[in-house]
């Protein structure tokens, strides 16, 4: 019996080199040439050849900022629901935070209730950050061995009591062993011993809540650190564009430091924020129209190096709708399924392209978390590919989604951009709108 072979083919193969013409030869789950369009057209009687015509293909997403939430609170989430809307959105590997799972993954005992929790249930590939938290960075060297590709810490409260933000203390022990052992520090930059005003029913009071000195101070602390223990340093989720002159100067000076946005920064603004409504309640928050003109600027100069969906979902009634109390609401966005559209939507308004996207929310992820064979179409790396209509314009019904809950504050937004298929490893597993053959997803661990 021969080796199973496969031709995917379209005139706007994304690829390192830049958008082609081609066909990719995939083999066992692996990229194992990338013909050019005319030797493409040829194979039309080969193994498993599939032509796409003009719909883009691109390399899987990498999404490295999502909470799950399995085990412990797959009432919230769950693999299962989130890999399948990952897979719907093109997003072909995901990296699962520490929290807000029960228990948190802030040791080894931890990581392996969660992987014995995505037993049948990944449509998509699953790697797996660990937690920092005051008195376990004795932990860190084992977490790192057992195959977490990144650590997350904390400086504000994290919203769960079970993982209590990080100290400078707590910071300082663990970076000289994150350093030496080539992990990034996942760093959500906020500190709060500044007084933020009360948040009540108005957006406003809740932007005030959280104002932008205390993300801008945690980047500033960050920063220091990097340069002191030369550890490499990812910030998560920025939405201030003050202190992108910051980041601008430190990666001038040669830190390892890599910063993260979101697609909810960078589409919705906080002029646009009902007063109650708090589907849009995320922390830090969605901020003016001016800040998210800067972050995009920051993303064209490769200040900012990717972007992340930071899902972190919750049951509806804790977001608190009726009350529109933006003080009680659960903080968090409902977008796994929707970045790639979402995204693209606002880029191509801006004039970026294909490839632009493609490094944003592809390689630059898989290189954050040394997983060199993700988030590219090129010899050797997985046959993680998605089939996208760039072109086509259409309404997001939230009760369409493939999230356990459906409700998200993109629902009724018109976007550009759909995802047609994905393709992890070679095989199909999401085509028009519905899930086809079985779960195909593996947990990743680092080393293995």
């Amino acid at each position: 019996m021969g080796v199973e072979v496969k031709m995917i083919r379209s005139r706007r193969v994304v690829t390192p080199e830049g958008v082609r013409d081609a066909g990719v030869l995939v083999s066992e789950g692996r990229i194992v040439d990338v013909w050019d369009g005319a030797k493409a057209a040829r194979a039309s009687d080969f193994d498993g050849y599939e032509d796409y015509g003009d719909l883009a293909i691109l390399p899987g997403l990498v999404d490295v900022h999502v909470h799950v939430n399995e085990p412990g609170r797959t009432e919230w989430e769950g693999f299962e629901t989130a890999t399948r809307a990952a897979a719907a959105g093109g997003v072909t590997t995901v990296v699962d935070m520490p929290l807000n799972s029960s228990p948190v993954t802030t040791n080894v005992a931890a990581l392996r209730q969660k992987l014995e929790a995505t037993d049948g249930k990944l449509a998509v590939d699953v790697a797996f950050h660990g937690g920092l938290v005051p008195g376990n960075a004795g932990e860190i060297e084992s977490l790192v061995d057992a195959g977490v590709v990144g650590i997350k810490a904390f400086l504000v409260h994290s919203g769960i009591d079970e993982f209590p933000n990080a100290t400078q203390a707590d910071l300082r022990a663990a970076m000289p062993i994150l350093a030496r052992r080539g992990v990034p520090l996942l760093v959500h930059a906020e500190l709060d011993d500044a007084a933020g005003a009360k948040p009540g029913r108005t957006y406003a009071s809740y932007l005030a809540s959280r104002p932008r000195e205390w993300e801008n101070r945690a980047v500033r602390l960050a920063i220091r650190l990097c340069r002191e223990f030369g550890a490499r340093v990812h910030i998560v989720h920025l939405s201030s564009g003050d202190v992108l002159a910051d980041l601008r100067a430190a990666k001038a000076e040669g830190l390892p430091l890599t910063v993260e946005t979101c697609p909810h920064y960078l589409v919705f603004d906080a002029e646009s924020i009902a007063d109650g409504d708090t589907r849009f309640q995320c922390a830090p928050p969605i901020r003016e129209r001016e800040n998210r003109e800067r972050l995009w600027e920051g993303l064209a100069d490769g200040t900012i190096d990717l972007i992340a969906s930071d899902r972190s979902p919750c049951p509806p009634g804790m977001k608190q709708l009726e009350s529109g109390d933006f003080g009680k609401a659960w903080g968090g966005i409902s977008s796994l399924q929707l970045g790639l559209s979402a995204v693209w939507t606002e880029a191509a308004r801006r004039g970026f392209g294909l490839g632009d996207v493609a490094r944003w929310m592809a390689a630059a992820p898989a290189e954050l978390v040394r997983l060199v064979y993700k988030g590219t179409i090129m010899v050797g790396a997985d046959a993680d590919l998605v089939v996208f209509d760039p072109d086509e314009r259409w309404t997001v019904r939230g009760d369409a989604l493939f999230h356990r809950h459906k409700l998200t504050p993109y629902d009724k937004t018109e976007v550009a951009g759909r995802v047609r298929a994905t393709y992890v490893r070679g095989r199909k597993v999401f085509e028009s709108g519905r899930m086809v053959g079985p779960a195909s997803g593996e947990a990743i661990l680092a080393g293995r």
